[in-house]
């Protein structure tokens, strides 16, 4: 008998189970806890699981984890029978040579990939014997970041079931004294608020958050699969006026500065806006409604200026100006009329918005630019190393560089770098609902310069995180660690110089709290030091170059590898019992997309090859047979075990079909070709435009069908609609008659894969093909091939490949093809980010947001779409629209019901 598989997930702090609610006489996480210890600002957590197989067979639990994108892994442990199974920590080259042997031999290959804004995603499975238990044991590590004064610990619930043994115990301990502690979050409200112990003692705060099962189904957002929401733990720290908050050991120092009783600094700030056509919409709107409110909250006497730019620059003004009542509403009425269109001219923008700030100094004062922008630079000029240099130059180190990236189709790496670059940081920018709230939440956090040009001097120190600062801001802290020479105490003498307003100020009251030399304190100590030495030395690998960028790399290599912690640079092997797969998990950089995993372990079934699943059969009480590909399901999700989708008609996640030797053809969908099931063997013909071009093979030679999952989201935020398409089908992706365009594509036949062609059909004589390989244009009787990145231009279509995009303008309608790697094979998904003006477009792309009600949720759920009522099922698909990947849960139905139309509608019979 195969074992069975089941899915246990964490989102945020918290262990969550797959998709599916399984049945509770078969397994049960009869444990679970989360410890949070944060001293000084660290917190260590730790999550224990513990999971009965309730069975009589083996049974294979699949474990996901969720945890800060801030944070470093730093331990993994499995007890199975009386065993531990600790993971291990090793240099990302000897971990991918594993990795890679493990997945040449069919094991699985586990990852951790970012989800969503501020999550990554753990993966790993073991195998429990019959009525035995599992216990896993995860620990990371991270230091909270105070902003708007206050830190904040959040966890993020959604167990999918009531668990019976469920606590959350948290422990804050800050010599400095506990200014204040709040828990707020929806599972604070309501039933689940007497679930919640608070106790605050000075220094010390306990926080226990202890649901019972009713409990767990009675909140706002609970129902029968628990809970589903979020603990936010809220708390400041009390301020030394002077020096700030110094925790000493024998061997290191954490010093936490962040004086509140000062003057605030007047500002010079230009406001630097992308109003290419990319920003038409939502995005638009939300920047104006956030300019307005950040346009209010200016101070009389700060100065400020603004302009916005596509492929030319538009001032309000061409020098900043005081921020009185007058400017203020006409800059207001500026902002309201901003419209989006053109190219993007990143250059000279930047260099506009420093030049209006190099021509106003003003002594006293703090001056910043802050850069929004949705797009990479594609206009004036485009290399990125040129515009970093000339950027670097202008600013000459006088003032920060905030660069504030809109959604997904910036190239955040180069933003990243162009700010530190120039004392500055980056920040994404999610494409949401509170996109506008996100801004002005960024502008909070520097809208108040209380000093400029910090310096934090050490006399007695070594080994130093980052000492000298730009600028400080009300509400923020600045944090510094490091060694105590000799490891002598009483000669370690901190100070620091900074300027307030037009003054150069002093601090070097000591009230420095000073703990015990013993071994607790020093290694906690020593680990703050440790993670900010590697989080600071990954930036400086961002920006140096050389044997610096070299010296920076090895340095934050080997403190990875000696404090255990899973970076950019290391990887954590996680040892299992003998007999079974090795995982290796990687931690990605921001931006960088996520690799699928696939499941199959040693002492199975072999794998034929990787992309062909192994299929198991059984006759259900229908009368129909299952067909169940057994290592993939859920496209994005590989190992949750396929399923029936209710209401769900023409292929999904399981396919059941009556019993019969007998294909059913579908018409236009190629010769004897079995409906959902993907070819194995594609025929080349060649059509009358000369393009090359596939067709469908015989059933016979068919595969078992893969199902590509689609995503079509809604304007609020409500779930968004998934439905599945099944096999190598062709797609219209986008006609619009108006402007004579047509854009094809073609599904691929890979698990968790996409199109692996699309062909664009532009006027009566312009055709484009873009494949992996190549784009091929053929404009009248002339055909040629591109394999490079330089722009493509016939007539008024323009084609850009990038490194992860390919960029396709027709006009005023812009389609972005993602790309998307699995198996060494790249894969496209199309994306419309610009729609015509005249919207009389039809096709997959052209697909609006979704509108539904709710109308039933026992003892299934049901949406009203239109006049319809559909049964649907809570499931999850991966947004391939974006380079770095997430995950959505979603209602899942069939084609036809999502697109309120049938899927044939949609089918080309060529490209």
């Amino acid at each position: 008998m195969d074992r069975a598989v089941v899915q246990i997930t964490l989102f945020g702090l918290l262990l969550a189970l797959a998709t599916t609610l399984p049945n509770k006489d078969d397994w049960d996480i009869y444990s679970f806890h989360i410890n949070s210890t944060v001293t000084s600002r660290y917190a260590t957590t730790v999550i224990t699981s513990r999971v009965a197989n309730r069975m009589d067979d083996s049974k294979e639990i699949e474990f996901q984890v969720r945890i800060p994108k801030n944070a470093f892994i730093s331990k993994f442990r499995m007890f199975i029978d009386g065993q531990v199974y600790d993971g291990v920590v090793k240099g990302k080259e000897k971990a991918q040579q594993q990795y890679t042997e493990a997945v040449s031999r069919g094991e699985s290959a586990g990852l951790v990939s970012s989800v969503g804004r501020t999550l990554e995603e753990f993966k790993t499975s073991v195998t429990v014997a019959a009525h035995q238990k599992v216990t896993f044991e995860l620990t990371y590590e991270e230091l909270l970041k105070r902003r708007l004064g206050k830190y904040e610990l959040q966890i993020h619930a959604r167990p999918m079931q009531p668990v019976k043994d469920f606590k959350v115990d948290v422990y804050i301990n800050e010599k400095a004294g506990i200014n204040f502690i709040e828990v707020k979050g929806g599972l604070s409200t309501k039933a689940l608020a007497n679930a919640i112990t608070k106790t605050h003692m000075d220094k010390q705060a306990w926080v226990y958050f202890y649901p019972t099962e009713d409990q767990q189904k009675t909140c706002d957002s609970c129902g029968e699969q628990g809970m589903n929401g979020d603990l936010v733990i809220v708390y400041d720290v009390n301020r030394n006026p002077s020096l700030g908050d110094i925790k000493k050991s024998d061997r290191y120092f954490v010093h936490h500065f962040a004086p509140s009783n000062l003057a605030s600094i007047p500002k010079n700030v230009v406001f630097v806006i992308d109003q290419s056509g990319s920003m038409h919409g939502r995005k638009m709107e939300q920047t104006r409604i956030a300019l307005i409110h950040i346009l209010s909250d200016l101070a009389e006497d700060d100065h400020f200026g603004l302009i916005t730019f596509d492929s030319s620059i538009f001032h309000w003004k061409r020098e900043l100006v005081q921020a009185n009542m007058e400017n203020l509403e006409s800059a207001k009425k500026f902002a309201r009329e901003i419209a989006e269109r053109g190219a993007t001219d990143i250059n000279k923008a930047v260099l506009e918005g420093a030049r209006m700030l190099n021509a106003h100094p003003r002594e006293g004062s703090a001056s910043m630019l802050i850069l929004l922008t949705d797009g990479d630079p594609t206009s004036g000029v485009t290399n990125l190393e040129v515009i970093q240099s000339n950027v670097r130059g202008a600013i000459a180190d006088k003032f920060p560089l905030y660069c504030l990236g809109f959604g997904f189709d910036v190239n955040f790496e180069f933003l990243e770098k162009m700010s530190l670059q120039n004392n500055g940081v980056a920040r994404r920018i999610y494409e949401d609902s509170d996109a506008d709230l996100q801004l002005k939440g960024f502008y909070e956090e520097v809208a108040t310069p209380l000093l400029t040009d910090v310096t934090m001097i050490y006399n007695g120190g070594a080994n130093l995180t980052q000492t000298s600062f730009s600028q400080y801001y009300n509400g923020s802290e600045i944090v510094v660690a490091g060694q105590i020479t000799d490891n002598d105490i009483e000669t370690f003498t901190p100070q620091v110089v900074a300027i307030s307003s037009n003054r150069r100020v002093t601090f070097s009251d000591t009230n420095a709290t000073v703990e015990s030399n013993g071994t607790v304190s020093d290694s906690h100590i020593q680990r703050v030091w440790a993670y900010l030495t590697v989080k600071q030395l990954l930036e400086k690998e961002l920006v140096l170059s050389g044997s610096e960028k070299e010296n920076a790399k090895k340095e934050a290599f080997e403190l990875s590898l000696k404090y255990s912690f899973v970076t950019p640079l290391t990887s954590m092997v996680v040892t299992k019992p003998q007999g079974e797969n090795t995982d290796v998990l990687h931690k990605p950089k921001e931006g960088e997309a996520t690799q699928q995993r696939t499941h199959t372990a040693m002492g199975r079934q072999p794998m034929l090859h990787q992309n062909t699943p192994r299929i198991t059969s059984r006759i259900t009480s229908r009368g129909s047979i299952d067909l169940t590909p057994a290592y993939f399901g859920i496209p994005g999700h590989p190992g949750i075990p396929a399923r029936s989708v209710p209401g769900h008609s023409g292929g999904g996640a399981r396919l059941s079909r009556p019993v019969s030797n007998t294909p059913r053809r579908v018409p236009g969908r190629g010769r004897g070709v079995m409906q959902g099931y993907p070819s194995t063997h594609l025929d080349s013909v060649e059509d009358a435009d000369g393009l090359v071009f596939h067709d469908l093979p015989d059933f016979e030679n068919s595969a078992v069908p893969v199902s590509h999952r689609f995503l079509l989201k809604t304007e609020n935020l409500s779930l968004p609609l998934c439905f599945d398409v099944t096999g190598d089908v062709r797609l219209k992706l986008l006609h619009h008659p108006n402007r004579e365009l047509s854009v094809n594509g073609e599904l691929d036949s890979v698990a968790n894969g996409g199109f692996r062609r699309i062909v664009i059909h532009f006027k009566n004589d312009l055709h484009v093909k873009i494949d992996p390989k190549r784009i091929t244009v053929r404009e009248g009787q002339t055909r040629t091939s591109y394999i490079g990145q330089d722009p493509i231009t016939a007539g008024s279509l323009t084609v850009i490949r990038r490194d992860k995009e390919i960029d396709v303008a027709a006009g005023d309608t812009r389609i972005i093809i993602v790309i998307h790697e699995q198996n060494g094979e790249e894969f496209f998904w199309p994306v419309l980010r610009q729609r015509p003006l005249d919207d009389n477009i039809s096709g997959i792309l052209a697909l609006k947001p979704a509108v539904y009600e709710e109308v039933q949720q026992s003892p299934t759920t049901r949406l009203k779409i239109k006049d319809q009522e559909i049964d649907v099922t809570r499931d999850s698909a991966v947004d391939y629209s974006i380079v770095s990947l997430l995950t959505h849960d979603c209602w899942l139905m069939s084609a036809e019901s999502a697109l309120e139309r049938q899927l044939d509608d949609f089918i080309v019979t060529q490209l």
